[in-house]
């Protein structure tokens, strides 16, 4: 039967093996700091921040959040009362989503339905189901991104400029959706 036979270092090439890890690790660890303070060096200052021209500039009217769940809570509510299960939601004027509720037992399209009709009615600042009708004229409106041009969206304005739209999506017909979201719409109002 053979053993291998384990080679031990004496205890001298144990310390001159270390000793020669241990400054390795320092040549590398002085490197690292002395690369890091040279690009320090040579990085050039931070600019400063400019400054926009007056007139350069536009503000904006913004939904609160707490109005916006009023406004959604306002149409699920009004739904609920009719017996619809429903989905709502609200966007911003850039048509990002704000709030969105699905009611109980609504299905699962009305979801994206509902913040697609807010988007639709903030984009162009009127009811989706006037926009459906736009569809006669302009077919190809249906083929912008992010668009549902059907009945269920209404615009909400302060100081005559878009500032949200509620979508509603899961009634048997557009004309509930939109008599629900313009309930939601109301509800601001207050």
């Amino acid at each position: 039967m053979q053993h291998a036979r384990q080679k031990t270092l004496s205890t001298r090439a144990r310390v001159l093996t270390g000793g020669a890890v241990l400054a390795a690790v320092a040549a590398g660890a002085f490197g690292t700091v002395a690369a890091s303070a040279a690009d320090t060096a040579a990085a050039p200052e931070a600019a400063a921040p400019v400054a926009a021209a007056q007139g350069s500039t536009t503000q904006t009217t913004h939904l609160t959040v707490d109005a916006a769940t009023d406004a959604a809570e306002a149409a699920l509510e009004a739904a609920e009362k009719d017996g619809r299960r429903v989905s709502v939601a609200v966007v911003d004027r850039n048509g990002n989503t704000v709030v969105t509720l699905r009611g109980d037992g609504a299905g699962p399209q009305s979801y994206e339905s509902a913040e697609r009709k807010a988007y639709t009615a903030v984009s162009w600042n009127a009811p989706t189901s006037e926009l459906a009708k736009r569809l006669e004229q302009a077919p190809n409106l249906k083929d912008i991104p992010g668009t549902l041009f059907l009945a269920g969206g209404a615009p909400v304005t302060a100081k005559g400029a878009p500032i949200a739209g509620i979508g509603v999506a899961g009634a048997p017909s557009g004309d509930l959706d939109e008599k629900y979201a313009q309930a939601g719409a109301a509800a601001l109002a207050k």
